[in-house]
């Protein structure tokens, strides 16, 4: 078992190397640091419609640190970045689940001797993981009103993630409800796991590693003014106001209304 699991880790790192490599995401944030980095020492951010002045901020390291602690704190731990409650607690319960049940196993694996808190703690991981990737599958994964896709539809590479995740839920807490043992049980829990962890780079899984990097790659040019020279939001000053081709939106507030959430999207 610590070679299966050794075996498992290695496939998760090689594959999420391959799958950055393959995405370009890692070339994608070295461009836009040294782009913003060249914008800095410029001293303006060049824009189509002008010049805006006074926005741009060299970073300290201690800025950047508090910026990667908010990171953590805000999108990682916390899940911030989700406007839906209902769809933050699930991607919580889901992150967590699988945190706890991967470090239990890991102790029960490697260590010298199991106790009953960490036996808990591998149960308590198991049945946050089920909860979390059902619950995403069924409420989440297609949304039938607004795409008119049903949840039995499959595609294996879009989905491997999410059925991994579901099978490994089942098959572990399956193999613990029936008393553990080297049986069916066993052997659909190691199937299920190496589907996950093998099949990183057909997955989401390596999204888990690219998020956060994203997240933190975005409040740094938010707060060094770059931007990626996207409009910044407020219409406090002139050049925000002519950022706009339109007449009628330039004096217009950032928040216009509901837009397309003005109607919850039942049409199918």
């Amino acid at each position: 078992m610590q070679m299966y699991v050794i075996v498992m880790i290695a496939l998760v790192v090689l594959m999420t190397i391959a799958d950055l490599i393959h995405k370009g995401s890692t070339t994608y944030f070295f461009n836009a640091a040294a782009k913003a980095e060249e914008e800095l020492e410029a001293g303006d951010a060049p824009c189509s419609l002008g010049k805006e002045e006074g926005r741009l901020n060299k970073l300290s390291t201690g800025d950047k640190a508090g910026i990667l602690v908010s990171t953590l704190v805000t999108d990682v731990a916390t899940a911030g970045e989700f406007a839906n409650p209902v769809r933050r607690l699930v991607h919580i319960l889901t992150m967590y689940g699988f945190i706890l049940f991967n470090a239990a196993t890991a102790i029960i694996i490697f260590g010298e001797s199991s106790t009953a808190i960490v036996a808990t703690v591998w149960n308590v991981g198991a049945i946050m993981l089920f909860i979390g990737s059902f619950w995403f599958w069924f409420s989440f994964k297609v949304d039938g009103q607004a795409e008119g896709v049903s949840w039995t539809s499959i595609t294996l590479r879009k989905d491997m993630f999410s059925l991994s995740l579901m099978a490994t839920s089942v098959t572990a807490l399956g193999w613990s409800i029936t008393g553990g043992g080297l049986g069916t049980w066993f052997i659909l829990v190691i199937l299920s796991t190496a589907s996950l962890f093998g099949g990183v780079y057909w997955s989401k899984f390596s999204h888990m590693f690219f998020k956060p990097a994203a997240a933190y790659n975005k409040r740094i040019l938010k707060a060094n003014g770059t931007n990626e020279n996207l409009p910044h939001e407020t219409r406090d000053d002139e050049w925000q106001q002519n950022r706009h081709s339109m007449e009628l939106l330039k004096d217009a507030p950032m928040n216009m209304g509901l837009g397309i959430k003005r109607e919850a999207p039942k049409h199918y």
